[in-house]
């Protein structure tokens, strides 16, 4: 270490009036970096309020388009379902009252067709008499108890 480093463990006038300089330029030193700083804290607190807004515009454009979104499923593709689906059902309907009328019109052919055939034997019976009913074996012998006497 040099001499001019070395403070002097009693200063004299000169060293105390350095040393004071030297304070004084570390007290603005401060100054200035202590405006710098709060400079720099204001620009930091702008720039994030600017981010902010920018961040709830993007927002704002979110929500509007998923408003635009819910009130075209609310107001265009829900009523045009249904519909589909009330078409649907009439269409099912109508499907099931034609399948009930088929149903009785064949129910009605076949009756017609059983009556037709039921005459048509009734007549082929009447051509040909009377007819003879078939012996029952089990009914014409009588065996006598020969165990119960």
């Amino acid at each position: 270490m040099s001499g001019k480093e070395r403070i002097d463990v009693f200063p004299s006038r000169m060293a105390q009036t350095i040393m004071k300089a030297r304070l004084k330029g570390a007290q603005t030193g401060r100054n200035l970096l202590k405006k710098k700083a709060d400079a720099l804290s204001m620009r930091f607190r702008q720039i994030l309020r600017k981010i902010i807004e920018t961040s709830f515009v993007t927002l704002d454009q979110a929500i509007k388009i998923t408003n635009r979104r819910v009130n075209a499923i609310e107001h265009v593709i829900i009523p045009r379902i249904e519909r589909t689906l009330s078409y649907i059902i009439t269409e099912l309907d109508e499907r099931e009252r034609e399948e009930f009328y088929r149903l009785k019109k064949i129910q009605e052919k076949k009756k017609q067709m059983r009556e037709r055939t039921e005459k048509e034997i009734a007549i082929r019976l009447a051509k040909l008499g009377p007819i003879a009913e078939p012996s029952n074996m089990l009914t014409e012998e009588t065996d006598e108890d020969l165990l119960f006497e």
